[in-house]
């Protein structure tokens, strides 16, 4: 059972521990995950009440990290994010609201290149734990499919099978830890 007083308050993501990350189809036939180096964000918990909780991600979008340099070249680049005119990612919640012990509907407003759209994003608390050095953290994940073109990122290649070089869906994957800061 979590302490209510325990998790209420300010919590802070810690990027060494959190991922924000990715995955699309490639030429149709494999999976391209990448992660967003370059996180930070804050939550304000209320449990008793978890309508007047609030949860702020930035994401500096040239931290982009797909394990190749001159695909990370092209992703940062106009075709897709263009970073020289938009340096991050942000989402700014609107409403989360408690599906399940646990479970929570995070809908807020997720901004790409110029692009804002409202988001719903399934998150699940993993736990709170005090770690090795007192510090009181808790652990959420969670994953949501979007339609890239729903924010500006249009760039494609034609396949000669008919396909495209690059999903039109992609999956965004939370892997979020966060510390208390009170």
């Amino acid at each position: 059972m979590i302490d209510v007083e325990q998790v209420n308050g300010v919590w802070a993501f810690d990027p060494e521990h959190t991922r924000i990350g990715f995955s699309a189809r490639h030429a149709m036939i494999t999976t391209v995950r990448g992660a967003f180096n370059d996180v930070e964000g804050e939550l304000l918990v209320d449990a008793d009440a978890p309508s007047k909780s609030e949860a702020t991600l930035t994401v500096r979008a040239s931290s982009i990290d797909t394990r190749n340099a001159k695909r990370d070249e092209h992703l940062r680049s106009a075709d897709f994010f263009d970073v020289d005119r938009w340096p991050d990612i942000t989402f700014v919640s609107r409403k989360i609201e408690e599906i399940d012990e646990g479970s929570y509907a995070v809908t807020g407003d997720l901004t790409i290149r110029d692009v804002t759209q409202e988001v719903m994003v399934p998150i699940s608390l993993v736990g709170v734990e005090t770690d090795a050095f007192g510090v009181l953290r808790a652990g959420f994940e969670g994953s949501r499919r979007l339609l890239r073109r729903d924010f500006g990122l249009e760039w494609n290649m034609p396949l000669d099978s008919g396909g495209v070089l690059v999903s039109e869906r992609i999956t965004l994957e939370f892997e979020i830890s966060v510390i208390k800061t009170e």
